[in-house]
């Protein structure tokens, strides 16, 4: 297992180094943002296609029965993080996607590359109608990992934001649990 920093050059990274591995598939896991407004804080998705700059990307069914079978969604692949409601809404129409993420574009164009196949298992962070507080997009340094200081910084400076910061710091909780949940269920990763 490889973690990529929550960026698509990071993710890009790690697949390459599974590949190098002799990895035999690959595999996106992890939070996305909702597009859908039919998708819940929590909701798994995994979907059947990734679109990533204008590229169709079919996961892999086979694959996909590990994690209950291929979802009805499409995730979008994003190049920065998706800050408010109006630009999560504009997306779903313009792309048609349910959801969107950092990584699993670049996971999908490794495997791609290298005539892998791969899956992507994503649960729902922030849901469509919420837009992130300024905390939120500086919260992860380039590890991925939660830079705590940058955080405590934002909100000393806009202490508005708590409200939505401890709303996304909840359902971002209910979204990990739903995907230890799902990897308990069906054997792990």
């Amino acid at each position: 297992m490889q973690a990529g920093g929550g960026t698509p050059a990071g993710a890009e990274d790690a697949a390459n180094r599974l590949v190098r591995q002799g990895a035999t598939a690959l595999v996106s896991f992890g939070l996305a943002g909702g597009l859908d407004p039919a998708l819940s804080p929590g909701d798994v998705v995994v979907p059947g296609l990734v679109l990533s700059n204008g590229a169709r990307l079919a996961a892999d069914a086979a694959l996909a029965q590990r994690f209950g079978g291929l979802s009805e969604h499409a995730i979008l692949a994003g190049e920065t993080v998706v800050t408010d409601a109006v630009a999560k809404a504009a997306l779903h129409a313009t792309t048609g996607a349910h959801a969107v993420d950092l990584e699993s574009g670049a996971v999908a164009r490794v495997a791609a590359a290298h005539g892998l196949p791969f899956v992507v298992v994503r649960a729902i962070c922030d849901p469509a109608k919420r837009d992130l507080p300024p905390a939120a997009l500086i919260a992860l340094n380039p590890s991925g990992d939660i830079g705590l200081s940058a955080v405590l910084r934002s909100v000393l400076q806009r202490p508005g934001q708590i409200p939505d910061l401890l709303a996304l710091a909840y359902d971002a909780g209910r979204a990990r649990r739903s995907l230890v949940r799902l990897a308990k269920r069906f054997g792990g990763i």
